[in-house]
C-alpha cells in the first residue's frame, strides 16, 4: 500500500504527483521562470527550491503523511557553479561558437562515441569548455545540475543519478563512470563532480526536511532519472511499445534499447536508464515553444489561443495553401545540429490569412518532428506525452502527419516513469488512454507535402 510522491522538474514548470496503488490521486504544476536573453538562458536556484517547497506544501497533509517514497525527474543538460545562483539550462547557447569549433576537431567523434551525448551547445561538456576558454568560474570547486541541487537539498549528499550523468557529455557510457579523458580535456577533476548513484538507489531524507514538510519518519528518497528517459520508460512500461514521442517546450522521439546505439553522422543520443535499458533518440529544440510564440506574436487573443486551435484547424486546409514554415526559431538539434539555423515563412503571399500563418507554424513543427520519427521509430506505433497531445485535434493532426498510430495517456508522463522504474507494478490494462489513427487521405497528403517541404 505504498504511497509515492513524484516530482518532475521540467524546463517551464515543476510537476508534483501522488500515486497510490498505481493511480494518480493528486497532482499540481507550478511554473518556473527562465531568465536571460537570446544566448544566455538560466533559472535561479533559490526560486527552484522555493517552487519545490510551495508545491510540496500544496499537497494535502494526509498524502504527505502517507508518502513513504519520493523520487525526482529532472530536465537534462543543466549546469550550476557552486555558490552561484544561475542554473544554466540546455537552451543556454553561450558555448555555441566554442562547441562549433570543437565539432570540427578529431576529438569530437571520439567524445560523442564515449559519452553518447551529441556535440552541441546544450551539453554541460560544451558549457564547461566555454567557461574554461573564456576564463569564467575559474575558482568554482563543485559543479552541480538540477538533480544534484535537489538531491542534496533532501538528503544532504552531493550525488547525481546515472541517467542524468550520462547526459552531461563527460560520462563514459561503457565504463559507467566519469570519463577521465574528457574531464582532463576540460580541466575538471572528478572530485568537483557529484558521486554517481543508480537511478533506483534509495537514500534517507534529512530529519529537518521530514519535519519541515510533515512527511512520514519512514520516507525515503529515490534518486530517479532524467525527464526524457523516464517519459520513454513510462510509455514502454505502460503500453509495451518501445517508441515514444514527447512534445513539450522542445520535442524528442525515443526508443528503449537494451544496447548502446550510436551514429556519428546523425548523432542520436544514447542515455542510461537502468541496468537493463538505454534510451536512444533524437531531440528538437522546437516543440510547443513555437505555439507559445504564435500565441504572443500572431494570434488576436493570446489568452484564448489554445482553445481556438481546434476550430482553426477546421477552417484551414492541409498545406496552408502552399505556405511553408521552417520551425527553427530556437536553432535546431536533430536532424540539423546547427544552432545558427534560422526559421521563417516561405511562399508567403498577400492572399494568406492569419489562420493559415498559424496552421503553417503547427505543420512546420510537426513535419520537422516527422523526420525524427522516421529516423528513430519508422513504421511503429508511438506512445505520446506532453501537453500538446492533451488537445485531441492536435494529437490527431500529429498522427496524420507522422502516418503513425499514436496513444496518449497520463501514465506516459515522467512521474509515472519514476513510479514504474522503482516499483515495477503489474499493469493489467495496457491502453486506457486516447488512441489516434491516421486518416488515410490526410496522411497521403502530408506524405506528399513532406517530400520537398524543407527544400
Amino acid at each position: 500500500m505504498s504511497v509515492f510522491l513524484g516530482i518532475d522538474i521540467g524546463t517551464t514548470a515543476i510537476k508534483f504527483g501522488v500515486i497510490e496503488n498505481g493511480s494518480l490521486v493528486f497532482e499540481i504544476s507550478i511554473k518556473i521562470i527562465t531568465y536571460g536573453n537570446d544566448v544566455k538562458k538560466y533559472q535561479d536556484k533559490s526560486e527552484i527550491i522555493s517552487v519545490l517547497e510551495k508545491g510540496i506544501y500544496a499537497i494535502p497533509e494526509k498524502w504527505r503523511r502517507k508518502a513513504d517514497k519520493i523520487g525526482f525527474s529532472s530536465a537534462m543538460h543543466s549546469l550550476l557553479p557552486e555558490k552561484h545562483h544561475e542554473i544554466f539550462l540546455w537552451s543556454d547557447l553561450q558555448a555555441q561558437d566554442v562547441i562549433a569549433k570543437f565539432a570540427r576537431s578529431n576529438l569530437a567523434k571520439r567524445f560523442y562515441q564515449l559519452s553518447g551525448t551529441p556535440i552541441h551547445a546544450m551539453s554541460p561538456f560544451a558549457k564547461l569548455l566555454y567557461f574554461k576558454l573564456s576564463n569564467k568560474f575559474q575558482t568554482v570547486k563543485k559543479w552541480y545540475g538540477l538533480k544534484e541541487l535537489v538531491l542534496e537539498y533532501f538528503t544532504g549528499r552531493f550525488i547525481i543519478d546515472r541517467s542524468c550523468a550520462s547526459a552531461t557529455g563527460y560520462y563514459d557510457l561503457y565504463q559507467q563512470k566519469w570519463s577521465e579523458e574528457i574531464l582532463a580535456y576540460i580541466g575538471i577533476k572528478k572530485y568537483q563532480l557529484a558521486e554517481i548513484v543508480d537511478t533506483t538507489d534509495v537514500f534517507e531524507m534529512l530529519p529537518e526536511q521530514i519535519k519541515k514538510f510533515g512527511f512520514s519518519q519512514n520516507i525515503q528518497v529515490i534518486a530517479g532519472a532524467s525527464d526524457g528517459t523516464l517519459a520513454a520508460y513510462a510509455s514502454f512500461y505502460h503500453t509495451k511499445r518501445s517508441a515514444s514521442l514527447t512534445i513539450g517546450t522542445s520535442a524528442a522521439v525515443r526508443q528503449i534499447s537494451t544496447k548502446i546505439k550510436l551514429e556519428p553522422k546523425q548523432q542520436n543520443f544514447c542515455y542510461y536508464l537502468n541496468e537493463k535499458y538505454f534510451v536512444i533518440g533524437a531531440p528538437s529544440n522546437n516543440g510547443a515553444c513555437l505555439l507559445e510564440w504564435s500565441a504572443l506574436q500572431l494570434s488576436q487573443n493570446s489568452t484564448e489561443f489554445y482553445k481556438q486551435l481546434p476550430d482553426l484547424l477546421k477552417r484551414t486546409s492541409v498545406g496552408a495553401r502552399g505556405l511553408r514554415f521552417f520551425p527553427y526559431l530556437n536553432g535546431e538539434r536533430a536532424p540539423l545540429w546547427d544552432q545558427n539555423v534560422k526559421g521563417g515563412f516561405y511562399d508567403l503571399t498577400l492572399q494568406h490569412t492569419r489562420d493559415e500563418l498559424l496552421r503553417s507554424v503547427i505543420e512546420g513543427m510537426l513535419l520537422n518532428i516527422r523526420r525524427l520519427v522516421k529516423l528513430v521509430a519508422p513504421s511503429e506505433t508511438i506512445s505520446v506525452s506532453g501537453g500538446f497531445f492533451q488537445t485531441s485535434e492536435l494529437a490527431q493532426l500529429a498522427s496524420d502527419v507522422f502516418g503513425a498510430e499514436c496513444f496518449y495517456a497520463v501514465e506516459n508522463e515522467p512521474i509515472f516513469g519514476l513510479y514504474y522504474l522503482y516499483f515495477q507494478p503489474d499493469i493489467f490494462k495496457e491502453d486506457n488512454g486516447a488512441h489516434f489513427i491516421p486518416d488515410t487521405k490526410i496522411q497521403v497528403a502530408y506524405e506528399k507535402l513532406s517530400q520537398n517541404y524543407f527544400e
